[in-house]
């Protein structure tokens, strides 16, 4: 397969060499071997992109709303009819087994894309209130910032609601992950999307992240990634008081209430946290359960993991490799730390599965792990469940709730009653009843560490629009 060519960013209609110089490679982690090149551009190069942006912020505002449902639904055409490849290109550069990047990884484009078309062929940009005419403007140039995990859902997160509310954007993809964007540029740029609208560039944090995030010609950024990197970008884009919409990181709970049925909420358990080679940040990590349960939690739970199979992402197995070697270092480490404090190790460990050379980590358990050790309190990122037993659904409410992050939250039980009572108790930003998936209608962000604003659906769209209030006026 032809990689796309990641060398060249997407500015002011055009691919343009970049102002620097420098390349770096993007990885295959089943093979731990390089690709492809990419091009790493600077801050001139990032101010190139935000000054075009800006350039044409004033006649995309104010195109009309049917025009933008036109050139978003021929974006969304585009994206279904290139699936597969945008699949096979995620399938590449980050390790997601086949089935999974060409499916739900690569199919998260269309779905984003066809619920911003909903919203928007209905959503009423002015209302009444009182004497008041209140409305919704598009609120200006935005930096968009995504990961290497889930790398299409997040970009088509972003770039849709804001090509919707009218404004224009720069996208910085992760460097590590930047194929399946370029294909999307490629899709926008046959669109007919106006020159300035939307611009790419690739480069580092380092390199680019003060000048996208804190240039005065920035009136937002949005921003997923690690919690850390989140704390900077607020930083940096408060010195403007730019808007800062923050997808961070998570160490979500997974509460099995006494009456749930194991037969069924274990193995989905288990199975819902090794997704994606547990690379994803509302993954139920944390699984709690009644410590009456536990020896039978322990067995349902290491059956299921070692029910999972591992490899090379074109054999389509269950799990492929962590996405690139930082990763797998990280959690490697934290599977010999939890050991080292105490935990007991049910299934999986540090060694690599077979004769995978890339960065491959065996779906692990633990049980016995207690509230105050590392694999307890941080995020792993990897295929690691830590089981954690409680003597009541009180204590098992103050345990989830005693986390610094507030992404998400899992409940299973019969009682319907008790279910949702556990779920409004908990301090998270999402939570699922007995398996149920996410909704792209439904806002999709986190409490306390796991950022602010909202993505997805109607509140999405809502992150990239200024209120006005025009006194003394009547809707139209």
């Amino acid at each position: 397969m032809a990689l796309p060519d990641a060398t060249r960013f997407y500015i002011g209609g055009s691919w343009v060499e970049p102002q620097a110089s420098r390349r770096g490679q993007i990885v295959d982690p089943a093979t731990a071997r390089p690709i492809a090149p990419i091009a790493l551009g600077n801050a001139a190069d990032a101010e190139s992109a935000i000054l075009a942006a800006r350039a044409a912020f004033a006649e995309w505002s104010r195109t009309p709303v049917a025009e933008r449902l036109r050139l978003i639904r021929k974006i969304d055409d585009g994206l279904k009819a290139r699936q597969d490849e945008i699949g096979d290109a995620i399938s590449a550069e980050m390790g997601a087994p086949l089935r999974l990047a060409r499916g739900a990884q690569a199919g998260s484009g269309p779905q984003h894309f066809e619920e911003i078309v909903r919203l928007l062929e209905s959503y009423e940009f002015e209302s009444a209130m009182g004497s008041t005419l209140v409305r919704r403007e598009p609120i200006g140039v935005c930096t968009l910032i995504t990961p290497w995990n889930w790398p299409m859902n997040q970009v088509a997160t972003k770039v849709a609601p804001a090509l919707a509310a009218g404004c224009t954007m720069i996208l910085k993809p992760s460097e590590l992950a930047p194929l399946d964007a370029v294909i999307l540029t490629e899709i926008i740029d046959e669109a007919g999307v106006p020159p300035g609208v939307f611009n790419l560039v690739h480069g580092t944090g380092e390199d680019l992240g003060d000048t996208l995030t804190g240039h005065p010609e920035v009136d937002m950024v949005s921003f997923t990634g690690s919690t850390r990197a989140g704390i900077a970008i607020g930083q940096n884009a408060a010195r403007t008081v730019k808007r800062v919409a923050l997808e961070l990181g998570g160490k979500s709970a997974n509460i099995v209430l006494p009456d749930a049925d194991l037969s069924r909420a274990i193995p989905a358990s288990v199975r819902g946290c090794m997704l994606n080679s547990g690379q994803s940040c509302n993954a139920p990590t944390r699984l709690l359960v009644p410590r009456e349960r536990l020896e039978e939690v322990c067995s349902l739970a290491k059956e299921a993991a070692e029910a999972l199979t591992v490899g090379m992402p074109a054999d389509d197995p269950d799990l492929g490799p962590l996405a690139n070697e930082a990763q797998y270092r990280r959690v490697v480490a934290m599977i010999e730390q939890a050991e080292g404090e105490g935990a007991r190790l049910l299934t999986g460990g540090t060694a690599k599965p077979g004769e995978l050379d890339g960065f491959f980590v065996r779906p692990t358990v633990f049980a016995d792990v207690t509230r105050d050790m590392a694999i307890a309190r941080e995020e792993v990122f990897g295929p690691v469940l830590a089981i954690i037993g409680y003597d009541s659904v009180a204590e098992a409410v103050e345990i989830a709730n005693d986390s610094p992050y507030g992404l998400s939250g899992y409940v299973w039980g019969e009682n319907q009653s008790e279910v949702r009572a556990v779920a409004a108790a908990l301090r998270t930003g999402m939570v699922h009843l007995n398996g149920a998936d996410l909704d792209s209608a439904a806002p999709f962000g986190g409490y306390k560490m796991s950022g602010n604003g909202r993505e997805w659906g109607l509140y999405g769209l809502e992150e990239f629009l200024e209120v006005k209030s025009v006194y003394g006026a009547k809707a139209a």
